[in-house]
């Protein structure tokens, strides 16, 4: 039998997001100083949103408000993914490891969404 989580910090998918952004933004050391008001801060700012929204679902008490918050995480997760092919195109790091990332954090998010939208509470 599944242990439910007691805080967001138990689960999975915020664990891996989290991660997702630590990495997001070692990369994005490296970009040009010229994009710090632009790519970079757009890149970080998405990927932070996914953890953030798992975050704040996590203690809505309605599964409409859980899930609309899972789905707001997972927009940012594919604006993310945008910059990663974005990045990658004009040379500003090797995204494969990202991408890796990134796709976890998508497999657990819809999983976790997908939980939460069949729960009968």
């Amino acid at each position: 039998m599944k242990k439910s989580a007691k805080t967001f910090k138990d689960l999975i998918v915020w664990q891996k997001a989290h991660q997702f952004v630590l990495a997001v933004y070692k990369a994005t050391l490296d970009f040009p100083k010229s994009e710090v008001y632009g790519l970079t801060s757009q890149f970080r700012r998405a990927a932070v949103s996914v953890p953030a929204n798992i975050v704040e679902g996590f203690k809505r008490i309605h599964k409409a408000d859980k899930a609309r918050f899972m789905n707001i995480a997972q927009g940012s997760l594919e604006e993310c993914r945008y910059y990663l092919i974005l990045t990658k195109d004009i040379k500003y790091c090797e995204s494969s490891s990202l991408l890796s990332k990134l796709e976890e954090v998508s497999k657990l998010l819809e999983a976790y969404s997908r939980s939460i939208i069949d729960s009968t509470t």
